[in-house]
């Protein structure tokens, strides 16, 4: 079997040197192959490890058109437009009112009542303040309410 001489730097401090020298080894040529094989399998860990591979999906953007997204511009001073599908509590009629879930021409009764009493609503929340709605009521009525 052939061998082949290698020269590896060694650090070696016999008592009274200091300093670096040169350790001649005999590696044969199985330690030789041992050694590639570990070499290689090293640095395919490394690149596997070091995001060799890509394990995320490609980012997906849709675009919209624009014009669908923005709303019309109104000059200052113009009164706002309805938003449609939604009942503005401070102008609604009972049977406006009636229409909406867990009102009942009863409680519409009532927030006309509040609302001529206690003037408009500022925000959504203040329905509140009628009896008999809470804030399960309220959170059921967001969707379909606004407060002009």
């Amino acid at each position: 079997m052939p061998q082949c001489l290698w020269h590896i730097l060694y650090q070696t401090r016999p008592p009274g040197a200091i300093g670096w020298r040169w350790v001649d080894i005999k590696i044969s040529t199985l330690e030789k192959a041992l050694l590639a094989v570990t070499a290689a399998f090293l640095l395919l860990a490394a690149g596997y490890f070091l995001g060799a591979r890509s394990g995320t999906e490609p980012y997906r953007v849709e675009a919209r058109p624009a014009a669908a997204e923005t709303e019309p511009l109104l000059p200052a001073g113009t009164p706002a437009l309805e938003t449609p599908g939604k009942v503005n509590i401070n102008t609604a009629s009972a049977e406006e009112l009636d229409t909406l879930p867990g009102i009942g021409a009863q409680r519409a009764a009532d927030i006309i009542a509040d609302r001529e009493a206690n003037g408009p609503f500022r925000i959504p929340e203040d329905l509140t303040r009628v009896p008999g709605i809470g804030e399960g009521i309220l959170e059921g009525l967001m969707d379909y309410i606004t407060v002009e």
